[in-house]
């Protein structure tokens, strides 16, 4: 008889651990275009850190890159190229990052991406070995070829 008038506390409790640790709710389900845009913003982040001179100037390009590529306010822009800092520097490699950009942007737009990327890397106003080798590797990873990377390199010391 004793046990009968604890099984509603003991039911209490058990529903109270389960709402503690997941138990009745889903976790949200991914949003693919947000994960695309952070990936972006990480990749941009990485280019511009990779001489180990990330400046104003840069920041500032990521921030217009940003603005360009997702039709972003300059103040959405600033804080998704916070949240690319955030994510750049929690990161081990680049995949994670090129595999959400390969999949949330068609082939075709890619080598606009890529010229987005050398507008960062040449916003400082020089070029270094880290930032080439970089560059191919990105270019390899996103499935842009040497060519059209080249030509998105001119577009970018065009502007």
């Amino acid at each position: 008889m004793a046990m009968s008038r604890r099984a509603p506390y003991i039911r209490a409790m058990l529903e109270t651990l389960r709402s503690l640790f997941g138990g009745k709710e889903k976790p949200a389900a991914p949003d693919p275009e947000a994960e695309t845009r952070l990936a972006a913003a990480a990749l941009l982040v990485k280019a511009a850190q990779s001489d180990d001179d990330y400046d104003a100037s840069e920041q500032a390009t990521i921030d217009a890159a940003l603005s360009r590529m997702f039709a972003l306010s300059a103040e959405d822009a600033r804080a998704l190229r916070e949240k690319g800092e955030a994510a750049a520097a929690d990161a081990l490699d680049l995949f994670g990052f090129t595999h959400a950009v390969k999949e949330g942007v068609p082939f075709e737009e890619r080598a606009a991406f890529m010229t987005e990327i050398w507008r960062v890397v040449l916003a400082d106003g020089r070029r270094d070995a880290d930032e080439n080798a970089l560059m191919r590797k990105l270019a390899g990873l996103l499935y842009v070829s040497d060519v059209e990377s080249g030509l998105a390199r001119q577009r970018a010391e065009q502007d």
